[in-house]
């Protein structure tokens, strides 16, 4: 007899992420980063529930996309943070770039090539929707050559000064 309407299975199901969830822990927080330029984006961005400027611009072309009200206010924050003065989504110009679920995966190494060479910052959203997705994104990260940040919402490759670093959060 269920007590709660579900099956043993059923309850036990969370548990198969448990070994991710405990290899993340230690970055909870930004305890375990050991950048300051990455301790920073993940105290001053990654953890407020609220903007950090008066700019709005970039929050409200990616609510127009359709992204989660969240994720928009992180990466809002983060172009104020790293003060990029200007960005695109879906397109190859701007300090920052940001690709959303409309770039299909087989363009993603070409976006990130081309955010090489203009040093601008790179950031894919949703890379784990698709196994394909998630290839290319993991292809990626072992070619960068600097610094990047997988915040299970986005992947942020950063072309700049910083030496290379991976993060999983």
């Amino acid at each position: 007899m269920k007590r709660s309407g579900r099956t043993l299975k059923q309850r036990l199901y969370g548990l198969k992420h448990l070994p991710s969830r405990l290899r993340r822990a230690r970055y909870f927080r930004g305890h375990g980063v050991h950048s300051p330029y990455v301790y920073n984006i993940v105290r001053q961005v990654f953890m407020p529930s609220k903007f950090i400027g008066d700019e709005r611009a970039l929050y409200d072309a990616l609510m127009a996309r359709g992204v989660a009200h969240r994720r928009a206010m992180q990466l809002q924050n983060l172009a104020i943070h790293c003060q990029y003065a200007t960005w695109s989504i879906d397109a190859e110009d701007g300090e920052m770039v940001i690709l959303t679920l409309d770039c299909p995966a087989e363009m993603l190494e070409h976006h990130a090539e081309a955010a090489r060479t203009a040093k601008s910052t790179l950031c894919i959203l949703s890379p784990y929707h698709t196994a394909e997705r998630w290839q290319m994104c993991c292809s990626l990260i072992e070619r960068h050559p600097s610094t990047t940040v997988d915040n299970r919402g986005y992947l942020l490759l950063f072309n700049n000064h910083l030496p290379r670093q991976r993060y999983r959060l």
